[in-house]
């Protein structure tokens, strides 16, 4: 899996693996989560000690706070109930697992057919998108493309890989901090409805976005 990652050096070098491996699945489970309370005044230093994830030690460094135990739900609660007003009608779902937002863009709203970039009639749902991410900046931000199994793998992967670039490119561009992005494609290989009817490859034609606090 190809990872984009942008990362900060504040004070100090800060060293660290990023993996992602998403959640695909639509049920609302229980909102607590754990995590120790790092303060925004730890500066640099306190993201070196962190953890493995670059994105949160450059954030964490840059004096963005970490978010402490049942503070991280309700900060997540506030953000969904924000991006479900904003994103009513548009065609993109709102889910969550645990204290995960993911944000569902089929791309028969966000896409033309075989294209990687996004259409002039999404922007606006982009905006609104961009505008909730600046308000909440206490996230690390997933953005994954995925296809339906049409074509060759290598085809698929490629495409869906520059069609998440794509929102991700868009979503910076309205001043969202890069530092937050890991842009990945999967291709085929993660469907969430059968491949063998149109329907099910529609849904499986898709750009999801995972928000997960910063703990």
């Amino acid at each position: 899996m190809r990872v984009i990652v942008a990362t900060a050096i504040t004070g100090a070098l800060l060293v660290g693996a990023c993996t992602t491996d998403p959640y695909t699945g639509q049920q609302k489970i229980s909102n607590t989560a754990g995590g120790a309370a790092i303060g925004a005044g730890l500066g640099a230093l306190g993201g070196m000690l962190v953890g493995g994830d670059d994105r949160r030690n450059a954030l964490i460094g840059a004096g963005i706070g970490a978010l402490a135990g049942g503070a991280a739900g309700a900060y997540m609660d506030r953000q969904e109930a924000e991006l479900r007003a904003q994103l009513q009608g548009t065609g993109v779902s709102v889910s969550r697992m645990g204290d995960r937002i993911v944000l569902n863009m089929p791309s028969n709203i966000t896409f033309a057919t075989d294209q990687d970039a996004v259409m002039p009639g999404f922007y606006g749902t982009l905006n609104a998108v961009a505008l909730v991410l600046k308000k909440y900046n206490q996230t690390i931000v997933d953005v994954n493309g995925h296809t339906d199994s049409q074509g060759s793998d290598a085809y698929n992967y490629g495409l869906s890989q520059r069609r998440a670039s794509s929102v991700a490119d868009y979503l910076s561009a309205q001043g969202v901090d890069g530092r937050r992005f890991a842009v990945n494609g999967y291709g085929e290989t993660q469907p969430i409805a059968s491949n063998a009817s149109e329907a099910g490859r529609a849904q499986n034609r898709r750009v999801e976005i995972y928000l997960t606090p910063i703990t």
